[in-house]
């Protein structure tokens, strides 16, 4: 703060980089667990869907909706400030990978549902024809074959997902959406700083796209 009332703010530096970059590596480490434990309780919530019937679709179906219908920064506030109520106090990035783990679940449940549904039931009644079990039956017919019917809309989740991450800022984890914030207004130069943080976010997204473009391609030639 100089003379005057007038404040001087710093220049962007090579430290401010690896500070974005600090972030970033938060960013991927939130979003990776909860893309992550998202689908793995996802798949498991999409298949209690499927054989649950309208039982499962009013108790499971019904939680899941509250997930997918509660805006995620809404359930981070939530959460931050419900947990420690009930004796397990959780930091901001427990809670945000926490948070976004259980929204990815209750949108992954809603995928892998439909990929089981997708498989017709005169295949699987032929799998079981030939002697398989239901856990085969699963395994070897509908794994294989609700797969390449969900993943377009699985990745379209893993990518909201990441996304979504950078709303964990209100919780002051630290991550790579926080730090461009406290960053610009150190610095004045939100042009130059979100930028940067786009690149970073398109970098960690840009693997998940380009791995689906090459299972879409290596199956369409199996």
């Amino acid at each position: 703060m100089g003379s005057g009332g007038v404040q001087f703010f710093f220049e962007f530096t090579e430290r401010d980089l690896l500070i974005l970059a600090e972030g970033a590596k938060l960013t991927l480490i939130i979003s990776s667990l909860a893309i992550v434990g998202g689908t793995i309780l996802g798949g498991l919530f999409g298949w209690l869907l499927s054989i649950g019937g309208r039982v499962g679709a009013i108790t499971l179906g019904w939680v899941l909706d509250i997930f997918r219908s509660v805006p995620p920064i809404v359930q981070l506030v939530l959460f931050v400030n419900f947990f420690p109520i009930i004796g397990f106090p959780l930091d901001a990035a427990e809670a945000g990978t926490l948070v976004l783990m259980m929204y990815c679940s209750a949108l992954v449940a809603q995928v892998a549902r439909a990929g089981i549904e997708a498989v017709p039931k005169t295949t699987r009644w032929a799998g079981r024809s030939l002697g398989m079990s239901y856990w085969q039956d699963l395994r070897y017919v509908v794994l294989p074959i609700g797969l390449r019917a969900v993943l377009p809309s699985w990745t379209g989740v893993a990518l909201g997902v990441l996304k979504d991450s950078a709303l964990v800022s209100v919780l002051k984890a630290g991550e790579l959406m926080q730090v461009s914030q406290e960053m610009i207004t150190r610095t004045q130069q939100p042009f130059l700083i979100l930028g940067i943080a786009g690149l970073f976010y398109f970098a960690l997204s840009f693997p998940i796209a380009r791995l689906t473009e090459h299972l879409e391609r290596r199956w369409q030639h199996d």
